[in-house]
């Protein structure tokens, strides 16, 4: 198996598949225009490659907010249900790591939705601590389940 950061929209795009087992209502059209809009804003992926074929994908941001400085946030892990619970989740924190480092970032960031109970457990080994809650007043309620 092999991590690494993927090269631009085309190597996002191959991965939609992985992207669907989470979000299965984004298309690849969909994902595309999202894509097309995050890129620009410091918004990149890591993938993890077992031969050619993607079984996970990590997406984060380079950020900037007063209370914290500069950071990543990790947007998502995903893995392919069949690689869950091998080490996959790790390996992608591992390299978001340093990526953060190399990129003058003082904290890793994320949210995790409160039901997902599974991501806490795994977070929370990681390292990780809750800090704050994520408000969210949603503009559109068909976005938001």
């Amino acid at each position: 198996m092999k991590i690494r950061k993927l090269e631009g929209k085309e190597e996002m795009l191959a991965c939609h598949h992985v992207i669907s087992e989470m979000y299965p209502s984004l298309d690849i059209n969909d994902y595309d225009r999202q894509l097309r809009e995050m890129i620009p804003h410091n918004y990149f992926q890591i993938g993890a490659f077992e031969g050619d074929k993607c079984i996970g994908i990590s997406g984060a941001w380079i950020g900037n907010k007063l209370w914290c400085g500069k950071y990543l946030e990790v947007d998502h892990i995903i893995v392919s249900s069949k690689y869950r619970s091998k080490g996959v989740g790790s390996l992608f924190l591992d390299l978001l790591k340093v990526i953060a480092r190399e990129e003058n970032c003082v904290s890793l960031g994320l949210d995790s939705f409160t039901h997902n109970k599974q991501s806490h457990k795994f977070f929370f080994k990681e390292g990780f601590e809750i800090k704050g809650y994520h408000f969210v007043h949603g503009l559109d309620q068909s976005k938001f389940n």
